[in-house]
């Protein structure tokens, strides 16, 4: 996809060689994507050309054994758009970072392709599904699956196959405050049965779960 002005990250992760290689396949892609920073403290995102780079891409694991969780969970509530790209292939941490906001987990066994892609999506607001996470959704641990009405099924799956509410609207004909007003209350109905999804991409993690859709689907 074209875009008008040439897309920036920042990639934080505490080995150089990773950092170098995630580069170099930014730098090759088609359009190249600009490595605005990188380092191995999260301070690189919120400090110079980190601040405005239009992607972050997190490792989770920066000098320590514990996620930095809390440190995402930052990034995402200031509008950030980040691609999380960890050595752990687990399914729970992959869910975690969802639900926190990450458009996306990628492990270090995925390569350049997904990388690239996850970044270019996420640019655009948009969740990214690499064959890890796929096995990861596709896993349903949950007995605690909410009521939806037709309606807000129908609702859900048209937003998901759509880039904008009003669009939702369009499509099954009613206004885009109806469509928020489904999606806040499917929102309530998952949190009420302890499984919150403030986010898109952690709603699309649910709906797949529980067979409310499917990958092939969007």
């Amino acid at each position: 996809m074209a875009h008008a002005t040439q897309l920036s990250t920042v990639i934080v992760d505490d080995h150089p060689a990773v950092r170098a290689g995630v580069a170099q396949w930014l730098s090759a892609g088609d359009p190249p994507i600009r490595v605005a920073a990188s380092g191995d403290d999260v301070r690189i995102a919120w400090t110079g050309e980190g601040a405005t780079a239009d992607v972050v891409i997190l490792d989770l694991h920066l000098g320590g054994p514990a996620p930095v969780m809390g440190e995402l969970r930052k990034l995402t509530e200031a509008g950030r758009r980040v691609v999380v790209y960890s050595m752990r292939a687990d399914d729970d941490i992959a869910l975690q970072c969802l639900e926190l906001g990450a458009l996306s987990y990628l492990t270090k066994a995925e390569g350049a392709e997904h990388i690239l892609e996850a970044t270019v999506t996420a640019a655009e607001g948009r969740a990214y599904t690499p064959p890890s996470l796929a096995g990861a959704l596709a896993g349903d641990r949950s007995a605690n699956r909410p009521t939806l009405s037709a309606r807000e099924t129908e609702v859900l799956v048209e937003w998901f196959q759509s880039e904008s509410k009003d669009f939702v609207g369009q499509r099954l004909g009613i206004s885009p405050r109806t469509v928020n007003t489904h999606l806040e209350h499917i929102r309530v109905k998952y949190a009420m049965s302890g499984r919150e999804a403030p986010t898109k991409a952690a709603l699309l993690a649910r709906a797949i779960q529980d067979g409310l859709v499917r990958l092939d689907d969007l």
